[in-house]
Formats: structure tokens, sequence, C-alpha cells
């Protein structure tokens, strides 16, 4: 889906040497979108190139317009990306890392509160980064991006080093973004969830194989050449993204 307004992010021959191989598709406002494939397969790499942290070749748009020309400053009010791995170098507390988010706004800091609350770390709050658990240090990478207010999302592996409790609020907050309008991409493993995602990329040995809604890219044929498993579909095993 492009919408009227065309899409938010479209990549066009993308192409990272020895990783991703001449990758196109268009995402449009208002989308879910799950990036699944094997280990090594790309996803991360793909969502770096798309938020132009990675040398590439091919032309990434954001919202119609060449990344190339995007100024830096304003990168950051219109695209977050949040990295597969959470590490926090100096020990400052959550919440000045969370307002991190809001640095290419100047210094207001609306909505790093309601960040806070959202990833369930009002608690944690002036704690020193360095001294959260995993988990916790994902969810304060979430809430920076989150207090970004950027329209495109970009999640590498959100969830998987989340409790189940944490992990289906993220799923829940990543639905209520795209309701909203936002335009939301996600790796991760779990095809079952990705079967509720509004579109699905699916890489394999950093080529884009599948684009498309979930039931009609994620067959037992793809999943057999691509994940080299046998698939069996039962509808009542295929979770629900929580809604309010």
């Amino acid at each position: 889906m492009t919408g009227a307004m065309g899409p938010a992010l479209r990549a066009a021959g993308l192409t990272v040497p020895g990783r991703l191989e001449a990758v196109s598709a268009e995402l449009g406002p208002g989308e879910l979108v799950a990036v699944v494939g094997p280990n090594g397969a790309g996803k991360s790499t793909l969502i770096q190139a798309l938020a132009g942290l990675l040398p590439a070749d091919g032309v990434v748009h954001w919202n119609g317009q060449p990344l190339s020309r995007i100024p830096t400053a304003e990168r950051g009010r219109r695209l977050a990306w949040v990295s597969q791995e959470a590490h926090f170098e100096f020990a400052f507390p959550v919440r000045e890392v969370v307002a991190q988010g809001r640095y290419a706004w100047g210094d207001d800091l609306t909505g790093v509160a309601e960040a806070l609350a959202e990833l369930d770390l009002t608690h944690l709050t002036d704690r020193p980064a360095t001294r959260l658990s995993g988990g916790e240090r994902h969810r304060v990478g979430l809430a920076r991006a989150l207090a970004t207010e950027a329209p495109i999302q970009l999640w590498d592996e959100p969830v998987a080093q989340l409790d189940v409790r944490h992990a289906l609020e993220v799923m829940r907050l990543a639905r209520r973004l795209t309701d909203a309008g936002s335009t939301v991409v996600v790796s991760l493993h779990d095809l079952r969830t990705a079967y509720r995602f509004d579109r699905v990329l699916v890489l394999d040995r950093g080529r884009l194989v599948g684009n498309g809604k979930p039931h009609d890219v994620l067959t037992a044929a793809l999943i057999r050449e691509v994940f080299r498993v046998e698939a069996t579909f039962v509808e009542s095993l295929v979770p629900e993204l929580p809604c309010e």
C-alpha cells in the first residue's frame, strides 16, 4: 500500500556488496511491515541502509525525497532507528538517554515522559543506563526512538530480548503508531507474528524473495525454500497482535 500521498519509504536497486543485492520496495504511510529471513539474510543490513546508516548503491527516498538531499538534522525528525544490540558506553540516567531522541528538535523535550511510560521505564528514570538488563536497555532504545516522534520507525529485532508482556506491548505500540499514520518496519524471527503485519518482506542471502501481504507471501513453499523447514498452518496458533 502506498496511498494517495505516495510511499513513505522507497528503495530502488539497494545494494550493499556481499550483503544486499538490488533490493527494491515501496512501503506506505500507515503500514506495519515485517522483515523476515534466516540468520545472515540481510535483515539488519536492509534496515540500516534504509536509515542511511550504511554506504549503499541504489536510491532511497523518504516521503518522495532522495535521502542524499535530506539534511542530517532533518533526518532525525523524519526517521528513528533502533539497533539490534542496545549498548550504552556512559552511565547517563535513563531519562537523559531517552531525551537524546529529541536532539533534532533542539531543547524541546516534548514526549519524553510519555515515551518512558509507554515502555514501562518510569520507575527506572534515574538509573544509569549501564546498570540495566538487556531487555531494559532495549526498551530504553525503543523509548528514545518513540520520543523522536518520527513518522518512520525502523526497529531491528525489537522484541528478541524482551519478556512476553513487554514484547506484546511493543507490538501493540507498533500497531498504534501505524494506525496514526506512521510507517513501522520491524525485523523479527517469529513467522507466526509476521502474519499479523500489513506487509512482509522476505530476504534470503541478501535478495528480496517475497514482498506483499503475509498470507500471500509466507506460503508453505516459500518457507520450505527460504527457511528449510516444513510448515503446517493452524489458524488458532497464529497470535493476534494485542489491541487496546
